[in-house]
């Protein structure tokens, strides 16, 4: 408010002293003028300032009265009837929750480990299973019947005796396969081929070989190195196949004519 004042002084005088300028009155009228200019405004500044005042004289604020007693009432049965549909509405939610949610809930977990157990091979996690002893009670219920408890004790207990007897197991020799491999020919023999035999841990083994030999004699001579023929198989290096090995496949008809470097590597397991 006293900047408006502020601001509406400057104006008044300014709009006064141009008055003056460009008019013919006398310094007597305008100082005339100022002071009625003054007097104007200070009745308009008295006027701002009673005019809140005069406003709460007027029209006095009326104060809240306190409640009465039947509005008392009123408010009171309409908490209570809030309270009953909050209640009525909690119980639906709950009752909901239980008969429907819950049972979804659950299935859904019991599908989901359902799907786990089968994709990681557990699936006898899936069974409810029973208890020690059940399925030998169940089985034998029907005899139990028959005989007298004497004899149940006794049967049980041979048994008991033929179960945990551990079973005779007779031990087979096994027949260890002892590789021999030809002596090595002689570097100007006819037909003789020089094999390199190149090994996943970085080593490199030659030996020669007659192209009329079995291409079997490879895969014993790689099962010598320390690779099994189950585990590993022999490769060319460019381009990269499988070599044929068989009894009565030669290494002239496998594909070994000159010297040959053979790569020894890890067969890719079958997807049945």
């Amino acid at each position: 408010m006293s900047n408006r004042c502020v601001v509406f002084c400057v104006l008044l005088a300014g709009f006064c002293f141009i008055s003056w300028k460009h008019s013919l009155i006398g310094v007597k009228d305008a100082l005339k003028l100022a002071g009625r200019g003054f007097i104007f405004l200070g009745i308009c500044t008295w006027l701002i300032y009673m005019f809140p005042r005069l406003k709460y004289f007027f029209f006095p604020v009326c104060q809240e009265l306190p409640d009465s007693p039947l509005h008392e009432s009123n408010r009171q049965k309409q908490e209570q009837v809030r309270r009953v549909q909050q209640h009525q509405h909690n119980d639906k939610t709950s009752d909901y929750a239980e008969s429907v949610i819950k049972p979804r809930q659950s299935v859904l977990l019991q599908q989901r480990m359902e799907r786990y157990h089968r994709m990681t091979g557990e699936t006898w996690k899936l069974s409810q299973g029973f208890p020690v002893g059940g399925e030998e009670d169940q089985m034998c219920g029907d005899a139990d019947a028959d005989e007298n408890p004497n004899q149940g004790a006794r049967r049980r207990r041979k048994l008991l005796q033929t179960v945990t007897q551990d079973p005779v197991q007779q031990e087979v020799p096994k027949q260890k396969k002892v590789i021999v491999l030809p002596d090595e020919p002689s570097a100007d023999t006819e037909g003789v081929v020089k094999i390199a035999l190149r090994c996943p841990s970085g080593r490199t083994i030659c030996r020669r070989f007659l192209k009329t030999w079995s291409s079997l004699l490879l895969l014993d001579w790689m099962m010598k190195t320390g690779y099994h023929p189950a585990l590993y198989t022999l490769c060319t290096s460019y381009p990269r196949t499988e070599l044929i090995a068989a009894a009565d496949v030669s290494l002239e008809e496998a594909g070994v004519l000159t010297n040959t470097v053979l790569n020894v590597e890890e067969k890719e397991p079958s997807i049945t």
